[in-house]
């Protein structure tokens, strides 16, 4: 009798089950997926932000993560993978990963471009297993004025970042605790 009166709420969930669209298998990002995505990333970066290019031919490396996504319900984390290429040349993939506890519940993607200006700042990052960042180094994230303006010769910190929504640059947030390891594709 028990087993009767849920009969209908197991047939609900069993037809439920069978109406859902199948979940598409995700995959890890080729070597030249990755660095696709990371070309098509800084072309964006360029066009949006008339000083980047400057930017970008003055540091030693640039670190790219084409999509970080974020997502929470209570506990949150975030997972991308990038390029590191010094003076324009593939030099390794890496990958970001945070997580962080308190309210959030969504989701959301950005994109995050690292710019090594030093060659200490640069030797530091590339002996570091595991960089963390706010612990192994800190990084500026830089805010771009009316018409995408950068004043580059006043950028003076070892480590800049630029962080992007699908809207443009995203201003007053943090790369702190995030961590960035090296990863084999």
């Amino acid at each position: 009798m028990h087993l009767l009166s849920r009969m209908p709420a197991l047939l609900l969930l069993a037809a439920l089950f069978a109406a859902a669209p199948p979940v598409p298998q995700s995959h890890a990002a080729s070597g030249p997926e990755i660095s696709a995505n990371v070309n098509a990333t800084l072309n964006r970066f360029f066009a949006e932000t008339p000083y980047g290019r400057d930017l970008a031919n003055r540091a030693l490396a640039v670190l790219v993560f084409p999509t970080i996504i974020k997502a929470g319900f209570g506990i949150g984390g975030e997972y991308g993978e990038g390029e590191l290429q010094i003076r324009g040349q593939h030099a390794g993939y890496y990958n970001i990963a945070s997580a962080s506890f308190g309210f959030q519940l969504g989701a959301q993607a950005r994109t995050v471009i690292i710019m090594f200006m030093t060659e200490g700042a640069l030797a530091q990052f590339q002996r570091t297993d595991g960089f963390k960042v706010g612990v192994d180094g800190s990084v500026a994230v830089i805010t771009v004025g009316a018409g995408g303006a950068i004043d580059s010769n006043s950028v003076t910190k070892p480590v800049i970042g630029f962080i992007f929504d699908q809207k443009g640059l995203m201003y007053n947030l943090t790369l702190e605790g995030s961590k960035i390891s090296r990863i084999a594709r």
